[in-house]
């Protein structure tokens, strides 16, 4: 069978030299990927009754695909967003294997041609100050690992860094001096240096004293580097502990994706404009950081009442009638 045809090569290279060599995607995203296909690929093989490695592309056929997101929110419970973001790949891997093979054009379309599903956008879920200040006040400051974890709470709260990035940040990524910043590597290998509040810089010279610039800044109880899921169970456990004082928390799921879109929020109504937030933040695209423009009510309603309304009516107005429909259809 000639080779283009086979769908196992094709899906090798769309892993492994467009989202990795042409893309540059971030590990994430190509774990993302990987995980979509995963499931795909033994999905078609039983529907089809042909060994993965034996299925040609057009056996993946834009019907099966269907078969497969209805699969993914009937079988698996996924929400629309999960399917849409699973769809989102496979239309990818058309698209690769449209723009290199002609015979194939067809499929492509076809393909591309499987909508994604509408869905509800989802509020982006922050802390008000109260509630960070809380959650800050957790740790137990006199114990190594209490100091430690709050440090780790402030500087994702200074930089609204993302898990992974603070869990890769090495001591040679910090600068101390005036002005003091952190070199974080972000998604598709794309570095920012983001500023640091000065308190910052006693609490990471005393947290990294004493090791090497090669070393991450944060490690485990057993001196190892801790990991983007030690992170987040950390954020969690100290969420649920701060919910006993702030009721207002423990009704939602605070994780270290909340304390970022906190610091975005925050800064945005401290004044700082929404392009500095987007370099902060490391968006590729100002659109995302936009949306955080939209969920601030506090904003949107300090902006409400700097509107001058004194010359508007407060009475209401009397209502006029109109002519019966058919009266204005005649006049027409």
């Amino acid at each position: 069978m000639n080779d283009k045809n086979l769908l196992g090569p094709w899906i090798r290279r769309f892993l492994l030299e467009y989202l990795v060599g042409e893309r540059n995607l971030a590990r994430n995203t190509q774990t993302s990927y990987r995980d979509t296909l995963t499931l795909l690929l033994p999905f078609a093989s039983k529907r089809t009754g042909i060994a993965i490695d034996r299925m040609t592309v057009e056996d993946l056929s834009p019907a099966i695909v269907r078969q497969f997101l209805d699969h993914l929110e009937r079988d698996r419970q996924c929400t629309g967003a999960t399917r849409n973001q699973r769809l989102g790949t496979i239309h990818s891997l058309a698209r690769f294997i449209g723009m290199r093979s002609p015979v194939h054009l067809s499929w492509c379309t076809e393909m591309r041609l499987v909508p994604f599903k509408k869905t509800d956008r989802s509020m982006i879920g922050y802390l008000e100050k109260v509630e960070m200040d809380e959650l800050l006040r957790q740790p137990d400051r006199d114990t190594a690992i209490g100091l430690r974890d709050y440090v780790l709470l402030l500087f994702l709260y200074n930089s609204g860094a993302r898990a992974d990035e603070v869990a890769r940040l090495t001591i040679g990524d910090l600068h101390l001096g005036d002005p003091p910043s952190a070199r974080i590597l972000g998604k598709g290998n794309k570095v920012r240096l983001c500023p640091l509040w000065p308190m910052m810089i006693p609490l990471l010279r005393n947290l990294v004293a004493g090791r090497g610039t090669d070393q991450v800044v944060f490690l485990g109880r057993a001196n190892k580097p801790m990991t983007r899921f030690g992170i987040h169970r950390l954020v969690t456990n100290y969420a649920a502990t701060a919910s006993e004082t702030v009721p207002s928390m423990a009704s939602r799921r605070i994780s270290p994706h909340n304390i970022r879109h906190t610091s975005a929020v925050h800064l945005l109504r401290a004044g700082v404009d929404i392009n500095t937030i987007r370099a902060w933040l490391g968006h590729v695209s100002l659109d995302t950081t936009n949306i955080y423009a939209e969920v601030d009510l506090e904003m949107k309603a300090k902006a409400l009442a700097i509107v001058d309304v004194s010359g508007l009516p407060v009475s209401p107005l009397r209502r006029r009638e109109l002519p019966s429909l058919m009266i204005f259809l005649r006049g027409l």
